[in-house]
């Protein structure tokens, strides 16, 4: 007993800025995971665009295994730091990692291949320079805490530890899968429920005039039709110069153009609809759930007496579409729309919508489907 407690006095303590070096990396770490197992999907699709700019499609059957993989090892290492569970192990890791990202994102902001990393998922957006900026500051706070690790020792024993670090992965794994199999508990993106997509504002065109004074050549710029045409003197005394034209565009709170097959523009009539309106998401309908599309018709069906829309919108083609119109006799009516603005409005192939006025109701994932319309209104008043 005397000899543990003596080994114990013996070792080096650790200093406390690397004490604080070591705690904010591990905050950062598992901020940063937190955010993006949030939405495990979305940090998918991230991965998916990452594979496409260096032309390694042969892993787009992966996209969700890399990213629950990712995020879970980001996890890991953080709390491994936080707390000093294997810090050696995790101080090496951090390191790696670190070399890593930083070398994809200084190529990445170089050659400008992905617009937004997704380092922070969607709740903190920043543009490839400032995370390659970021990951500087990061790899070297990663390389101070991996040259100093022979001073990060544990008192806990190793196999409580591993104990540790196994529940965390477990708790964390769940906590990924429920909002995979589920919609994310916090929703970042624009489509969130609660939020007014209507956009504010008609675009209209706005002209300016120019005219110099005749006597002193001063120039003056007026917005037409107010300026003094219909004073005699002064237009005896000012002639017109130059005019331009600006157009003021309407302020709009999404990017999601909604057509028909003929290409005539619903998004207006869809989306702000003073009735209920239930928007059916499918980005792909070929790999969409297909009990879910099923469950999608028997609340379709029971709209029929009462004030409600239901369309389907997607990004499959015609012809596809005349296959699955037939495997899931699809009656109702079926627009066209970009896939990537139809995965950000909801992470659920497919997902549905519930709008009324322009505002987001409601969101289900199609392990969620309301099968009626009773039972959706049940949703909508919990």
């Amino acid at each position: 007993m005397n000899k543990k407690i003596r080994e114990n006095k013996e070792l080096p303590r650790e200093h406390p800025v690397l004490i604080v070096i070591r705690v904010v990396l591990g905050l950062v770490f598992i901020f940063s995971s937190v955010m993006k197992g949030i939405d495990p999907m979305g940090t998918a699709y991230r991965v998916e665009d990452y594979l496409g700019a260096y032309n390694m499609y042969w892993l787009d059957d992966y996209n969700l295994f890399i990213s629950f993989f990712v995020i879970g090892i980001e996890f890991l290492i953080g709390v491994a730091l936080l707390f000093k569970l294997k810090p050696r192990l995790a101080s090496l890791g951090v390191f790696l990692i670190m070399i890593f990202f930083t070398v994809i994102t200084y190529i990445d902001a170089k050659e400008n291949l992905v617009p937004d990393c997704g380092c922070f998922g969607d709740a903190i957006t920043i543009t490839p320079w400032q995370t390659f900026y970021k990951n500087i500051i990061l790899i070297i706070l990663a390389a101070i805490v991996f040259f100093a690790r022979r001073s990060l020792y544990a008192r806990m024993k190793g196999w409580l530890q591993w104990v540790l670090l196994i529940f965390f992965a477990l708790a964390y794994g769940w906590f990924m899968s429920y909002n995979f199999n589920h919609l994310p508990i916090i929703d970042f993106r624009d489509w969130k429920e609660g939020n007014d997509m209507k956009s504010v504002g008609d675009d209209k065109s706005v002209t300016y005039l120019i005219y110099r004074n005749k006597e002193t050549g001063e120039e003056k710029e007026y917005i037409s039709p107010d300026y003094p045409w219909r004073d005699s003197v002064w237009m005896s005394r000012w002639e017109f110069v130059d005019q331009r034209t600006e157009v003021i565009e309407a302020l709009r709170k999404h990017n999601l153009i909604i057509e028909d097959f003929k290409g005539n523009n619903y998004t207006k009539a869809i989306i702000e609809n003073s009735s209920y309106t239930f928007l059916l998401i499918t980005p792909d309908i070929e790999k969409a759930n297909g009990k879910a599309m099923i469950t999608a018709n028997e609340l379709m069906e029971s709209t029929a007496n009462h004030d409600v829309n239901f369309v389907m919108i997607t990004a499959s083609v015609p012809e596809t579409l005349a296959k699955y119109r037939e495997v899931y006799k699809l009656t109702y009516a079926i627009f066209l729309a970009d896939g990537t603005e139809l995965k950000a409005m909801i992470r659920s192939n497919p997902g549905l919508i519930l709008m009324k006025d322009g505002v987001v109701i409601e969101k289900w994932h199609y392990n969620d489907f309301p099968s009626s319309w009773r039972e959706a209104n049940r949703d909508i008043n919990q």
